[in-house]
């Protein structure tokens, strides 16, 4: 059972004694490993080793157990076969309240090693302890020289925390970063996430001084309301790269809203929510991770990316580089006057000074230097992309060092593109050395670019979110109760949907507008017809908590004309569905068909789809999503920024739809999803826009 409160992990991850449990003289033996890591790195700290099997080791004394050490333990690091593990940590739990669990063999493996994990994971909470594992790669504090994993090596000390759910990957980008300079505050391996998992070790690093950005590597998340709500509350930039985004099976669902809403498109509407910056493989995680953690001022703020100029030394590149800002939502800048002219006073005649400034081929430090300079006094710009191709004539190594001065006495941000392999070597270690991550492509850099100010912009977002007035999204005392009550009595007779006139007082009750009907119970029934307010031509359904797609099964009769054609149509549906229900619903012309639906994900939480729909929602797909819980304002951007946004705006001096209504409609929606736990999904489909631009709930399917 996972415990998210916020922890005290300080002594865990900077601890001043070290227990190696299973420690080792046995080469290839990971207790081997750690000891080694332990003792050959720096690590100052006081270190106890535990083997019965030896009096020594290492040349230090090697002890029984933990509890044969006199001295304080901060940290006890288990590496033994996992069947002796949770002995270990029982006999010890008075003495050590830390624990890094290396051993596999818990739920990862079997139904044994599931019920293993479970005992330790209540032996955790009982003695609150804080134990990151089991099956994990351990961690690694380079502040303090400590390496408390069986990877090798120590990385350079910086900003950047890493938690991994893979230790394999926590090893590529430790080797990656030392070909790149990245520096690191911690680095973390999770394995089963048992008790210390993203959402722990997220509120501990929010305090953690030393870490500037925190970057993750997820295949599986356990709670995600709580993930979104730490994240939410942290100011450093969280990157996340998420595996497992395809799925091998789809399950069976009953609704178009089960259909529509993946797991993995949740998860990206809920990083976004939480200001997470997700992306979507290893290149873009590395290179955001390398741009990101070198961009930072001294408040830990970054600043804006967005207007942009490009100076290169060859044409190709330049135009390249071009091309790559049409896919994002950063701007090259047009360059003042002033500007171009001051470049062309001292620039070859042959060389450009538009946006892309082109220095030309024998461009050397100075003409760099110079064109930098000027540039400097465009006001309104943010990022200078420093393309470069290594040519004969090109002294990359000056260039660079041009680069390092420019950033150190300017506000504007250059990013060095250096293109070439060993004849910009020198070059790049000097921009590496001074904190200018070179990135050998543009593409690569623009890109990183453009993901940083998209998570500028929502961030911003979030802030003005959080400082408007909250809005509580519970309904009345008495609609809740009415509500409720309607799907207990579905629930006593075993019905896993409501019944059409139930979902419509349902929605009623949350103001939510919706078509007259007729309902059909039996053949005794039809002076239904004199009473009701229909107006034809009508639409004849079957209502059924067991048929809730109604054209596949032909439950569905349109275009009836008159009370004779209702009539035989009734006849003709009770033929077809004995002892079914009945009802029927004037045609209305509408302008649009939406579909408005609510799906439970196990991870997040209540998910609201909307968009166009009708029988094709599943083939088109115009849908966006919203995770709960919501504010108006909130709801509002997401419409307009959603793929039906165009409904809301003029064309040809027309607007099909009120954004603010639809804002009043779905914000109501929203409250009903988060008073009404029972009910697991709703699916209204479709939800029209009649001739007056007004909103009709038409179909209702509300599954509990």
């Amino acid at each position: 059972m996972n415990n998210n409160k916020k922890k005290d992990l300080e002594r865990m991850f900077s601890p001043r004694e070290v227990a190696v449990v299973g420690a080792t003289e046995k080469e290839g033996k990971i207790g081997n490993i750690i000891a080694r890591n332990l003792l050959g790195l720096g690590y100052e700290g006081k270190i106890f080793f535990v083997n019965p099997k030896h009096k020594t080791l290492f040349k230090k004394r090697s002890y029984k157990s933990l509890t044969e050490i006199d001295d304080k333990i901060d940290l006890a690091i288990i590496a033994v076969p996992a069947k002796f593990v949770n002995q270990i940590v029982d006999e010890a739990k008075n003495k050590v309240k830390n624990f890094v669990v290396i051993s596999a063999g818990f739920a990862e493996m079997n139904l044994e090693g599931k019920k293993r994990e479970e005992e330790l994971s209540t032996m955790a909470e009982k003695y609150q302890l804080n134990i990151l594992g089991p099956n994990c790669l351990g961690f690694i504090n380079p502040k303090i020289k400590l390496n408390a994993s069986f990877a090798s090596d120590l990385p350079k000390q910086g900003g950047i925390s890493l938690i991994s759910q893979s230790g394999a990957l926590m090893v590529a980008m430790m080797d990656k970063a030392r070909q790149e300079s990245l520096k690191f505050s911690q680095i973390i391996s999770v394995g089963n996430k048992m008790q210390l998992d993203e959402v722990a070790l997220l509120k501990y690093l929010e305090s953690d001084q030393d870490t500037k950005v925190i970057a993750i590597y997820l295949e599986g998340i356990k709670n995600g309301k709580e993930l979104v709500k730490t994240a939410k509350k942290i100011n450093k930039p969280i990157i996340i790269l998420k595996a497992g985004r395809s799925e091998k099976t789809l399950q069976a669902i009953s609704s178009h809203t089960g259909s529509l809403a993946g797991s993995d498109e949740i998860a990206s509407i809920a990083f976004a929510k939480a200001g997470i910056l997700r992306v979507q493989s290893l290149e873009e995680f590395f290179n955001t991770i390398k741009f990101i953690s070198n961009y930072t001022d001294e408040k830990d703020n970054i600043r804006d990316f967005k207007n942009s100029v490009i100076i290169t030394n060859a044409g190709g590149p330049g135009v390249l580089a071009t091309d790559v800002f049409a896919e994002t939502r950063l701007q090259l800048v047009d360059l003042s006057s002033e500007t171009k002219d001051t470049l062309q006073q001292f620039l070859p005649m042959e060389a450009s000074v538009e946006n892309p400034v082109d220095l030309l081929g024998d461009a050397d430090e100075s003409r760099y230097e110079q064109a930098l300079k000027i540039l400097s006094n465009e006001k309104e710009l943010d990022t200078i992309f420093c393309l470069l191709t290594a040519q004969d004539q090109t002294p990359t190594e000056k260039i660079a060092q041009v680069l390092v001065n420019f950033s150190n006495e300017n506000d504007k941000r250059v990013i060095p593109i250096f293109i070439g392999a060993e004849k910009i070597n020198k070059a790049v270690n000097i921009l590496e050395k001074n904190n200018l991550p070179n990135f050998s492509f543009p593409k690569m850099a623009i890109k990183a670019v453009d993901r940083i100010y998209n998570w500028q912009e929502k961030r911003k977002e979030l802030q003005l979110d959080e400082a408007s007035v909250s809005e509580k999204n519970v309904g009345q005392v008495e609609v809740i109760r009415k509500s409720q009550q309607i799907i207990k009595n579905a629930i006593k007779e075993n019905r896993k949907a409501l019944l059409f006139a139930e979902a419509t007082e349902v929605m009623k009750n949350y103001n939510i507008p919706t078509v007259d009907f007729v309902n059909f119970v039996d053949k005794k029934l039809w002076n239904n017809l004199s009473t009701a307010k229909l107006k034809f031509p009508v639409v004849l359904k079957i209502d059924s908590d067991k048929i809730l797609h109604k054209t596949d099964r032909q439950g569905l009769i349109l275009n009836i004309d008159n009370k004779k054609e209702l009539r035989q149509a009734v006849k003709k549906m009770w033929t077809n569905f004995p002892g079914e229900k009945l009802l029927a619903q004037s045609m209305i012309v509408s302008q649009s068909e939406l579909i408005l639906g609510l799906k439970r994900d196990p991870i997040f939480g209540a998910t609201i789809v909307f968009g166009l729909g009708g029988i094709y929602t599943e083939v088109f797909k115009m849908v966006d999503f919203m995770l709960l819980p919501l504010t108006r304002k909130e709801i509002k951007r997401n419409i307009l920024q959603s793929k039906i946004n165009f409904l809301f705006q003029k064309t040809r001096g027309k607007i099909i739809a009120d954004v603010d209504e639809m804002t009043d409609l779905i914000f109501n929606f929203s409250r009903l999803a988060e008073d009404l736990q029972q009910v697991k999904e709703i699916d209204i489909n479709p939800l029209l826009i009649n001739k007056e631009g007004k909103f009709l709930a038409v179909d209702i399917k509300i599954m509990i």
